[in-house]
Formats: structure tokens, C-alpha cells, sequence
């Protein structure tokens, strides 16, 4: 139960954001929707949107690299690379899931991303970044499907 408090809640979200989202909670369980701390729950929320949207970028980003190093250096394949590829591939789809609407997103930030990846690549393989396509040559059927592997046949 919330206990009174001699400072507001916006205090409360300074000081403790878990504590704060927990007596959010309660206060929206408890229908006191005029006690919410508004103005900071809406920063909250769209922080957690973004934060779901970096996620995948991230994981994109990191999945990319992996798939240009896999390409663009076969005798350097390993499983620790299989293995981190299939991870990183698995990672995506479960936080669609949690975010399904980030799905239809998934092209363009491919297309954002790419470049970062490539510098990634460049930088994990010593390959000069002109090794790598300036566009990205893999669909995003392919990018995330688990049994993609380019050898060298992937152009577009």
C-alpha cells in the first residue's frame, strides 16, 4: 500500500525510478489515476519505446557485422561465430515479440544501420571498409533467418 508521502512523486522519480514505477502502479491498480505522476510517467513510456527501438537496432547492428565478417572472411569461420550469429538471431524475433509493431520497421533500420555495421566489420576484420557492399545485400528475410548463410553467391 502507498504510503503517504511529504514529497511529491516526481521527488520519488529522481531519487528511486523502481520505487516510483512501483507506487505508479499501485496507483493505477488502485484507480487513483489523479494521483499519477504524469508528467514523468510520459517521459517514462516514451523512454521504454526508445529504449525497445535501440534494442533491436543494436542487435541488428551487431547481427550485420557478423553476417559481412561470416562473408568477407570465410577462413576465419569458426563455430563461436556460428554460434553468436544464431544468437543474435534469436534475440531479434524475441524482442519483436515483446514490441511487435518495431517489425514493420525493420527495413529502414537496416538501412540505418548497415553503415555502422560495416564500420564494425572493417574494424573486427582489419578488411578496408570498401570490402563492403556501400548497400546492404541481404533481405531482411534473410538478414534474420536462421538458415542464411551468405558464401559469397548472396549478391543482389
Amino acid at each position: 500500500m502507498i504510503q503517504p508521502r511529504a514529497e511529491p512523486l516526481s521527488a520519488l522519480y529522481a531519487e528511486d525510478a523502481t520505487a516510483w514505477l512501483e507506487a505508479m502502479a499501485e496507483l493505477a491498480a488502485q484507480g487513483r489515476l489523479e494521483e499519477l505522476d504524469l508528467s514523468n510517467l510520459a517521459e517514462y513510456l516514451s523512454e521504454m519505446a526508445r529504449r525497445d527501438r535501440r534494442e533491436v537496432k543494436s542487435r541488428l547492428t551487431v547481427l550485420l557485422a557478423h553476417l559481412l565478417k561470416w562473408r568477407y572472411q570465410p577462413h576465419r569461420r569458426s563455430r563461436s561465430w556460428q554460434s553468436s550469429r544464431v544468437e543474435h538471431r534469436t534475440r531479434v524475433p524475441r524482442a519483436l515479440r515483446r514490441a511487435p509493431s518495431l517489425a514493420r520497421e525493420i527495413p529502414a533500420m537496416i538501412v540505418e544501420e548497415y553503415p555502422a555495421a560495416c564500420h564494425k566489420a572493417s574494424v573486427q576484420t582489419g578488411l578496408p571498409l570498401r570490402t563492403f557492399p556501400a548497400i546492404c545485400p541481404w533481405t531482411p528475410e534473410q538478414i534474420l533467418a536462421l538458415e542464411f548463410w551468405p558464401d559469397g553467391d548472396d549478391t543482389p
